[in-house]
C-alpha cells in the first residue's frame, strides 16, 4: 500500500504491521461512513420555522460589562444563511457544565475559521452577566455570547431538560426574514447512550489515540489568566 511505511518506524515487527494495516482499513471505512453521514445530513428537508425571539447580549469586547442590548435571532446570521448555535448547559444548582465548557474552549480557538462559512453563537438560559463572567473565567474572547433567559428559545427547539438546557448544538438557516431549524445534536443519544457530540471536540479524539484510551476521564471547570479578554 502506497506510503503505508510512513505509519511505523524501521524495525517494526510483522505482528504490529499486520494489526496496523487492519486498523487502517477500519479507519478508512469510518471516514467513508462519516462522509455518507454528512451527505445525508445535508439532504435534510426544510425544518420547522422558528420564532424570531429577542436575545440579550453584551459588547464584543469580553472585558467590558456594557452596554447590554437586545438582538433578534435572525440578526445573528449576519451575511450568512446558516447559524451554528452551541447551547451552553446551565442549571441554577450546578452552574455551567464542565463538558460544555471544554467544547467551547475548542470552538473559541477555531471561531474565526467557522465564521468564514457560517455565523456562530453561544446561547444559554443564564443571565447575560453570568455568561460573560464565566466566559472571562474560561477565556472565550472570540465567541458571541447571548442569553435566552425569559424567552421561548429552548422550548422552541425542544432542548429543555429537567434541570435546564441540555448540552446540544443546533444549526439554523435563514431565508429572508424566515428562520428555520435545520439540525440538532445532543451530547446524549435518544437511547440514553453518550458520545453524541464527541466529534466536535479534539480532546476526545486525541484521547482515543492513546493506548489507555479515554477511560472515565471527565473535564474539570478550569480558569485562565485575566489577560485572555484583552
Amino acid at each position: 500500500m502506497a506510503n503505508e511505511q510512513l505509519m511505523w518506524p524501521e524495525g517494526t515487527k510483522e505482528d504490529y504491521i499486520t494489526a496496523r494495516r487492519a486498523l487502517l482499513t477500519a479507519e478508512r471505512d469510518l471516514r467513508d461512513a462519516a462522509e455518507r453521514l454528512a451527505a445525508l445530513r445535508r439532504a435534510l428537508p426544510d425544518g420547522a420555522e422558528l420564532p424570531d425571539v429577542l436575545l440579550t447580549e453584551g459588547p464584543a469586547a469580553l472585558g467590558d460589562d456594557g452596554p447590554v442590548r437586545r438582538t433578534q435571532l435572525s440578526a445573528l446570521f449576519g451575511e450568512h444563511s446558516s447559524l451554528f448555535v452551541y447551547h451552553l448547559m446551565h442549571t441554577p444548582a450546578d452552574g455551567f457544565c464542565p463538558m460544555c465548557s471544554m467544547w467551547l474552549d475548542g470552538l473559541n480557538g477555531v471561531a474565526a475559521h467557522i465564521e468564514e462559512n457560517a455565523a456562530l453563537a453561544v446561547i444559554a438560559p443564564a443571565p447575560i452577566a453570568e455568561i460573560r463572567q464565566w466566559a472571562r473565567t474560561r477565556g472565550w474572547p472570540r465567541l458571541r455570547l447571548l442569553s435566552c433567559a425569559g424567552t421561548t428559545f429552548t422550548a422552541d427547539l425542544n432542548i429543555d431538560g429537567p434541570d435546564g438546557t441540555v448540552p446540544a448544538v443546533s444549526v439554523l438557516t435563514r431565508d429572508g426574514s424566515t428562520v428555520r431549524h435545520f439540525y440538532t445534536a445532543h451530547a446524549i443519544f435518544p437511547d440514553g447512550t453518550g458520545r453524541g457530540m464527541d466529534l466536535l471536540s479534539p480532546v476526545w479524539n486525541v484521547l482515543d489515540l492513546l493506548p489507555q484510551g479515554r477511560r472515565d476521564w471527565y473535564p474539570a471547570n478550569r480558569t485562565v489568566g485575566d489577560d485572555c479578554c484583552h
